[in-house]
């Protein structure tokens, strides 16, 4: 795969360009799409919490489509094996040879749809895919696709029948956000496009056109990875985080991680936004889907009725910002 090389400018144009065909299919929720394109520039994994049938899937089949790239879904359940998701060695009984059978996380983006559904031990099978970008077969290493996202779901709501992931889990994931109802004329443009013509039962993605490639996006990627954060902004972002650890609030905060992924996000952020360098609006404007899900609060705090969120916006107001 040969990649493809980009100005600041042209990559921004190509990311609006991927804006345009997803905004074809997923309508509205405006925020969700930046945020699951932030979180696939910063190489990154999605942990998106919402009810069933706000078209979670719809959109990383609409991503997908738009950038050349392959998805696939998994429904996690309680039965689920992690050789399911993985892949395993199996013995070909025609030529008496074990071959490999690799499984659905071998694509660009990978859908693992409720995943508190599924046990720890299946939920660990996604540990090496998420941090190594490999897979491990019977004690051989195999590379996933570049690029390769793991956007997971799980419903806020419905807990019976659930397995909470654990902490180490969560903070693979770049970011965490909420998927929430669409407005009433966002709802009614919605059902009028997809019943336009077709029963409905199976949202299409067909109106979506490729205008970038795998090799494109791993391209951009790597132009995210070089634009500049002052000093200042780096001071800002780890004083946040530390923040975190040290409010009585808490009974965790959040680990060296956070600070890597605020930085990260705030470089997607900015060249989505067409510029080379890092805003301390970056930061504030990613301070909740990064954090709030590094965080524990203490159990008094949860009895007061408090939140990670509330936590967060607290200490982002007494923390001083660098003058851009």
């Amino acid at each position: 795969m040969n990649e493809v090389t980009y100005s600041v400018e042209s990559a921004a144009e190509a990311i609006g360009a991927v804006k345009e065909q997803i905004a074809t299919a997923f309508i509205g929720q405006l925020g969700l799409v930046d945020h699951a394109l932030i979180t696939l520039l910063a190489g990154g994994h999605l942990l998106v919490e919402g009810v069933p049938g706000l078209g979670k899937t719809l959109l990383v089949r609409s991503i997908a489509m738009a950038i050349g790239g392959d998805s696939k879904r998994v429904q996690f359940t309680p039965d689920l094996m992690p050789s399911d998701i993985t892949g395993n060695i199996i013995l070909d009984a025609s030529s008496g040879r074990f071959i490999t059978r690799k499984g659905p996380v071998f694509t660009n983006l990978f859908i693992a749809d409720e995943i508190n559904r599924a046990p720890a031990k299946t939920q660990a099978s996604l540990f090496e895919a998420m941090q190594e970008l490999q897979v491990s077969l019977d004690g051989e290493s195999h590379p996933l696709p570049e690029p390769f996202m793991v956007l997971a779901t799980q419903n806020p709501y419905e807990h019976e029948g659930t397995y909470p992931l654990p902490d180490a889990q969560k903070d693979r994931f770049l970011m965490k956000v909420l998927a929430d109802y669409p407005d009433m004329e966002e709802e009614k443009t919605m059902v009028t496009r997809i019943l336009a013509g077709t029963t409905g039962a199976e949202l299409s993605v067909s109106a979506v056109s490729p205008v970038l490639t795998p090799a494109g996006l791993t391209g951009i990627q790597r132009l995210v990875s070089t634009l500049r954060v002052d000093p200042a902004i780096v001071d800002y972002a780890v004083r946040l985080v530390t923040a975190t650890r040290k409010t009585p609030v808490l009974e965790t905060g959040a680990g060296p991680r956070g600070s890597l992924a605020l930085i990260r996000c705030a470089r997607a952020r900015a060249l989505m936004e067409g510029r080379d360098f890092v805003l301390p609006d970056d930061i504030k404007a990613l301070i909740l889907p990064v954090l709030a899900h590094r965080l524990t609060l203490s159990a008094e705090s949860e009895l007061e009725g408090s939140s990670p969120r509330m936590v967060l916006e607290s200490l982002a107001a007494k923390i001083e910002a660098p003058r851009s």
